[in-house]
């Protein structure tokens, strides 16, 4: 175990209380496709057809990412593209298939869950309503942080858990904010939003037996195996 993991561990079993109220759980909603206009377009065309078909009003569609900070840093936590290939310095945990798992063999339809220590999130300025603080509790806080590299890897897009819609960025988000004991149900996206994905992430989460959920959430060291 190197210097810095036992530091971590250490400060995880005493935190001092003079750093106990230096914990945070921050949602951002990203407008889908900001900075992008492929992929906003590409959005809206879904959306459109998505409301004709459900015979429903259009609305904003929404990408959520998590702002988590302990004593022992600040990490940004989101499902994205992959971004070259130094994964380590962007706290890559692990990666997954877009689309197919087929075409997932090409780095260009594959995606990655960052948990990064002094990471940013790309284009917060055009977040919306955010940040929502969810928690400020250092428990709560290292328990998302150690779940992080447990979430599922289905492919991107596609329902392969039956969870009665796709997997996507919010499914991980609301996997992990439930299986950290937070309100996840409660969340909802900015006003005249919607965040495709949140109810499979919440699907997933909840078969477990809740108590049995919760025992395994608790016995997490709350900063196990941070980058």
């Amino acid at each position: 175990m190197s210097g810095d993991s036992a530091h971590l561990e250490e400060a995880a079993e005493r935190p001092p209380p003079s750093l106990s109220r230096e914990a945070a759980i921050d949602l951002y909603w990203l407008p889908l496709g900001a900075g992008g206009h492929s992929v906003r377009l590409n959005g809206r065309l879904y959306e459109g057809v998505a409301a004709r078909l459900g015979h429903r009003p259009v609305f904003d569609l929404y990408h959520s990412a998590l702002e988590v900070r302990v004593p022992e840093g600040q990490f940004v936590i989101e499902q994205a593209p992959i971004r070259g290939r130094n994964g380590a310095e962007r706290g890559v945990v692990a990666e997954g298939a877009v689309g197919s798992r087929w075409v997932g063999r090409l780095r260009i339809f594959r995606y990655e869950l960052r948990r990064w220590r002094n990471g940013v999130i790309p284009d917060v300025a055009e977040a919306v309503e955010s940040p929502r603080r969810l928690s400020a509790d250092l428990e709560q806080a290292g328990r998302v942080l150690a779940l992080v590299p447990s979430v599922p890897t289905p492919v991107w897009g596609r329902d392969e858990l039956h969870a009665g819609e796709m997997w996507n960025s919010n499914s991980v988000i609301a996997w992990l904010v439930a299986r950290a004991g937070l309100e996840a149900g409660s969340i909802r996206p900015p006003a005249h939003g919607r965040a495709p994905g949140w109810k499979a992430g919440l699907v997933v989460a909840h078969r477990q037996d809740p108590a049995r959920a919760q025992a395994a959430a608790m016995s997490l060291r709350p900063v196990d195996s941070l980058r």
